[in-house]
């Protein structure tokens, strides 16, 4: 599928396409996205989540040259960092980073310090939906590691949808999955992940805006802390 080509689909098309993949595995899945759309697909992995890991070596097997993006914040841990380093030379790929076109301290001189804490929308708008956007021009799919249990705000994603914001198709692989059967992937592929998820935090994003999770809370209940908040605005 080529630039030129891709249009929204109707919802009978995709709810077709979906029931079709209804029980594939996610591999299956890569593999579709990959036949399909080619050198116009791209994989986001954030190097905080499992998913993502799981993803990128789910998809370096099928197609070892596939585009790899980021969205660095500036404002991540440096064990994300380090995950991204490791993960390169692991895989032999090069993640693509996308930042804010807003230095830290120019986003501060033009909304006042410490936006994350006043209003975490705005923040995560412009350093994160805005890349994002960049990152996916001139793609007609991107991979996500969506997952129905992760947040009451994914219980209906599917593994392929029509992504409105960004005018293109976004495909969730691990849609059905699991966090055990995604931490059994990674032990079982000795697919290596954030070490943070070791102290208790289960969803990995910005420094100021992520806490370890307590015993029992919703696996993004440490995110935007305090906020009334669980999306950064890329799958809403």
């Amino acid at each position: 599928m080529t630039l030129e080509q891709v249009q929204a689909p109707s919802k009978e098309e995709l709810e077709a396409l979906n029931e079709r993949l209804a029980a594939a595995t996610p591999q299956e899945i890569l593999q579709w996205v990959v036949d399909v759309h080619g050198e116009q697909l791209i994989l986001a992995c954030s190097f905080g989540g499992i998913s993502g890991m799981a993803l990128l070596d789910m998809a370096v097997k099928i197609k070892p040259d596939i585009a790899i993006f980021y969205l660095d914040t500036d404002f991540l841990f440096p064990e994300t960092y380090n995950l991204r380093d490791q993960a390169a030379t692991r895989y032999n790929v090069q993640p693509l980073a996308f930042r804010s076109r807003l230095t830290p301290e120019q986003q501060a001189t033009q909304y006042g310090d410490k936006l994350w804490e006043r209003d975490p929308d705005a923040c995560c708008a412009v350093r994160k939906v805005e890349p994002n956007k960049r990152a996916l021009e001139g793609r007609t799919a991107w991979i996500a590691g969506l997952r129905r249990d992760q947040a009451s705000t994914r219980r209906n994603v599917e593994p392929v949808a029509w992504d409105a914001k960004f005018g293109l198709y976004k495909v969730s692989p691990l849609a059905y999955w699991d966090e055990k059967q995604v931490w059994k992937y990674i032990f079982a592929n000795d697919v290596p992940y954030n070490p943070l998820h070791d102290e208790g935090y289960p969803s990995i994003g910005c420094m100021y805006c992520t806490r370890a999770a307590g015993q029992g809370e919703d696996m993004r209940a440490g995110r935007w802390n305090g906020q009334n908040k669980v999306e950064c605005g890329l799958h809403k």
